[in-house]
């Protein structure tokens, strides 16, 4: 098993950090088709669950908040269906929490519920838990890495320190990627419960990495943005071409981003690629 975050010592003078879900791991939809958005609809007594979860996939997939943290779509899906007509209990205390709690994860969530008993709040965590219970339980069996996640994986942990970085929570993200033979390539794992993924890279630059030897992988704007706040180095994962996009990875990408050519053209190159495509999905 990879170390934990408090655990993690640099051995290598690159480090490459990888996103899960949409990313390396073709697990995303179902997620969010099976347990996020119909649970979400059901904790909180949607009527319309159908035209919830066309929004939901939307918020969360299909549109340039693909990859949001699952707190922060709640609150955005739930103000879209007050919007639509639904009967939505009052969510102030929720929407409150996710622009101010320091860790949007479960264990923060039910820290918060000691001191403040709201009702939002105590729905949030339930769905939460909902969520994670079943993909733990159903779920198994029916994930798969995408195409070429394996091998690109393979050849980044042969030349530099790997972590994931993801939203997802670390057990399930320890029990995923070891069931598929990934995680003998990975150092050291940052899930839901160290932060977002902007504090995980400052987190791991403290190690002593160069930013500019410091490669972000991901497919949302959210990964994206976690490496431009942080002065490192973003690859895209594009929606739609994972396969392709991980054999430029283990081709081109890897090789520039370790001969210190990964800057500049090639890499706005690839981020206008992925941003060319998110957009065509928007509505």
């Amino acid at each position: 098993m990879a170390n934990l975050p408090e655990q993690f010592e640099k051995q290598r003078d690159y480090l490459v950090c990888v996103d899960s879900d949409g990313c390396a791991m073709d697990t995303m939809n179902v997620k969010h088709f099976e347990y996020f958005g119909p649970l979400a609809a059901d904790e909180f007594n949607i009527q319309n669950k159908d035209q919830f979860q066309e929004d939901w996939n939307r918020v969360n997939l299909f549109s340039s908040t693909r990859g949001i943290n699952r707190f922060k779509a709640l609150v955005i899906c739930l103000n879209n269906a007050k919007e639509a007509g639904e009967d939505i209990i009052n969510i102030d205390a929720l929407a409150e929490w996710t622009e101010t709690t320091s860790s949007l994860s479960n264990g923060s969530l039910e820290d918060t519920l000691k001191d403040q008993d709201d009702e939002s709040l105590k729905r949030a965590l339930s769905w939460s838990q909902r969520v994670n219970k079943g993909i733990e339980e159903e779920l198994a069996g029916n994930d798969k890495p995408f195409p070429g996640a394996k091998d690109g994986l393979a050849a980044i942990s042969q030349k530099a320190d790997l972590a994931i970085v993801s939203s997802a929570n670390s057990e399930a993200l320890n029990s995923e990627w070891t069931r598929h033979g990934l995680m003998d390539y990975v150092d050291v794992v940052y899930g839901q419960e160290a932060g977002s993924k902007k504090d995980a890279i400052a987190n791991l630059l403290e190690h002593g990495y160069d930013k500019h030897k410091i490669l972000m992988v991901g497919d949302a704007p959210g990964d994206l943005k976690a490496a431009t706040d942080n002065g490192v180095l973003f690859y895209p994962i594009v929606f739609g071409q994972e396969e392709e996009s991980w054999a430029g990875l283990e081709s081109t990408g890897l090789d520039k981003f370790l001969n210190d050519d990964y800057a500049g053209q090639y890499q706005e190159s690839k981020i206008k690629e992925f941003e060319d495509n998110l957009a065509k999905h928007d509505k």
